[in-house]
């Protein structure tokens, strides 16, 4: 009887956080409008500074650059801060370039390695706006990105914007089609979740807005700085909302390995964050609980999860034939990426099952991230995704 009860419940807690869920936002949020109380292009908009953390991203930063500076937002209403995280490249130089070159830039090199976390840090503290906008190097503007980022925090109540991304795909041959479609699950669920409750469940860090005012120092060593940041504004009763009119162009990573070692860094972050935040979920019947449980912390630990169900499937195979036949299609399933990983060395790449190979190395990044958590986050230190 046990057995079947751990395994009925790692079932369903899987089914809640990816299928349910989901689900539910969809629902609950096809009513909803969007914040109406809005600044318009013709309002005396408040300034703003722009904040980019960068090691070694001279094959992105003047684009990145030119992409600010082409917005339609006032020249005069807005500064822009690179911090270059000891950079060993070009970046440094380019920067110093636009420094002389272009109104607002302001350069910060820093010697000493020290992690994006850090530098954000540094850099909000040299922040001349009363709105900051945090936007990695690799993700281009448009002409509109930072009107539709500053345009609700005429609303008072909203202290938090996340942008949309369009993610580019690079090639079929690796993961990027499954990385698209997974950044757009989310970006649509967080969404969802700023339309129903103001409390989206971790704006994306690649771009967004936040009130100097509410902006929180993360911690050192904290690798998953932005969903502190959200967190803390969520703890603190303000909203945070997603504009996905707020758009924004990223290239998808396409090498599993280099994708791979990323979300173990990311999953490590995640039980910081978990532990640190522990608390909301002690107040159940909250919807910054629910969402916190529903959306995170189960997909958090869906590896333990998946193991517990694996067990006791194992253990429960010859009790009746129907577990047989879920233990028979579980091993299926458990060999697919084994499959997957064979038929792409023979240059055979079927989407269904490169998704089941995505699925699994989430979840196995997830349980590393754990152990190393386990012995302690030593730095927060990146290497930028290769592009």
């Amino acid at each position: 009887m046990t057995l079947n009860i751990l395994f009925w419940i790692s079932i369903f807690l899987l089914f809640h956080s990816y299928v349910l869920y989901p689900f539910i936002l969809k629902i609950l949020a096809r009513n909803k409008k969007e914040n109406s109380l809005v600044f318009t292009p013709d309002d005396d908009l408040p300034f703003i500074s722009v904040i980019i953390a960068a090691h070694n991203e001279e094959m992105v930063i003047v684009e990145k650059i030119r992409s600010i500076y082409y917005t339609l937002y006032p020249l005069n209403k807005f500064e822009v801060l690179v911090g270059s995280d000891a950079s060993t490249d070009g970046t440094n130089r380019i920067c110093k370039v636009y420094t002389e070159n272009y109104q607002g830039f302001r350069f910060f090199p820093f010697d000493k390695r020290q992690g994006k976390p850090s530098v954000v840090n540094q850099l909000v503290e040299q922040a001349k706006g009363e709105l900051l906008v945090l936007t990695d190097a690799k993700v281009f503007f448009t002409i509109n990105t930072l009107f539709e980022l500053v345009k609700h925090f005429k609303n008072e109540k909203i202290h938090i914007v996340g942008g949309g991304i369009q993610a580019k795909i690079n090639k079929k041959d690796g993961i990027s089609f499954q990385e698209k479609a997974f950044m757009s699950r989310e970006i649509r669920m967080k969404d969802f979740e700023g339309k129903i409750w103001g409390q989206t469940m971790g704006i994306y860090g690649a771009i967004y807005a936040i009130r100097k005012s509410s902006f929180q120092p993360v911690p050192e060593n904290f690798s998953v700085d932005d969903f502190f940041i959200t967190l803390k504004v969520l703890q603190s009763g303000k909203k945070a909302i997603m504009n996905t009119s707020a758009i924004s162009h990223e290239e998808v990573p396409n090498l599993m390995k280099t994708e791979f070692k990323r979300k173990i860094r990311i999953s490590s972050g995640n039980f910081q964050n978990a532990f640190y935040f522990f608390r909301i979920l002690l107040k159940p019947w909250t919807s910054l609980s629910f969402i916190f449980m529903s959306h995170k912390i189960i997909r958090w630990i869906g590896p333990f999860l998946i193991l517990l169900g694996i067990i006791s499937l194992s253990l429960l195979s010859d009790k009746s034939d129907f577990y047989f036949y879920l233990f028979i299609l579980q091993n299926i399933l458990l060999i697919i990426p084994l499959i997957d990983i064979i038929l792409r060395k023979f240059n055979i790449h079927i989407v269904l099952l490169r998704f089941i190979t995505h699925f699994a190395a989430m979840n196995i990044a997830l349980l590393l991230g754990f152990y190393k958590y386990l012995f302690g986050v030593k730095t927060n230190i990146w290497q930028p995704t290769k592009r």
